[in-house]
């Protein structure tokens, strides 16, 4: 009976310290700044910059720091591409730009001879859409050395479904802020890693509803699948 009891009592600590445990681990990579230059080994960690920078960049809708980063990498890489997955399908990079706040920092100045290597998805309304279009995007491009940017807490959960959709690709995490949010938004981000862990986001997944049909001449250009290549205007 006390033996029965003991690993009982064993057994309920090792279950609330696995979650703590795994949180902690969470905390401290979403803390985690990005990496500096450096030479990136194959799916690795650190992406070099200049000639050997990968050439494909995705940035993660959702905060607005997350575009003035990608149009930052884009403008230090000649030859680079970026598709900027989930802007919802009315948006346009100069809207993107503007509410960025790369205005301030003068990329707007750089965006009409950058628009032709951008591309803007419109279909993802989660992060599994984000990696279903960037994985898309990839196949169209043929990139697969990508560098992924998104805010520090958001970045595990987003490896995960971009490494499920593009198994062997190189995937380079940039982080941005906000690298930790408040407490309840970090339980919660933490709570959605576990269940996509668990295959559970292809059971929740949300998605955008039916684009509306339009006349063919008011049709935007082709691009990839829920993708629209733009300009700047």
């Amino acid at each position: 009976m006390r033996r029965g009891l003991r690993l009982l009592s064993t057994l309920l600590v090792l279950g609330a310290a696995a979650p703590a445990a795994g949180f902690l681990w969470f905390a401290q990579r979403a803390a985690m700044p990005p990496d500096p230059p450096a030479a990136g080994a194959p799916g690795g960690e650190g992406a070099p910059e200049g000639p050997g920078a990968p050439g494909g960049i995705a940035v993660l809708t959702g905060g607005p720091d997350r575009v003035e980063a990608g149009l930052a990498l884009l403008a230090a890489r000649p030859g680079a591409r970026l598709i900027i997955s989930g802007t919802g399908r009315d948006a346009t990079l100069s809207d993107l730009i503007r509410e960025s706040g790369a205005l301030e920092s003068g990329l707007a100045l750089a965006s009409a001879p950058l628009a032709g290597r951008v591309t803007l998805g419109r279909e993802a309304a989660s992060t599994r859409g984000n990696a279903r279009e960037v994985a898309a995007w990839s196949a169209e491009t043929g990139l697969r050395e990508i560098t992924v940017v998104t805010a520090g807490f958001h970045m595990p959960r987003a490896l995960l479904e971009l490494r499920r959709a593009l198994p062997g690709a190189a995937l380079h995490p940039h982080p941005v802020a906000p690298f930790l949010a408040r407490p309840v938004p970090m339980l919660r981000e933490y709570a959605k890693l576990v269940g996509a862990a668990l295959g559970l986001s292809r059971l929740i997944e949300r998605r955008r509803p039916p684009a509306v049909p339009v006349p063919s001449a008011a049709a935007p250009p082709a691009g990839t699948a829920g993708a629209t290549e733009i300009s700047a205007r």
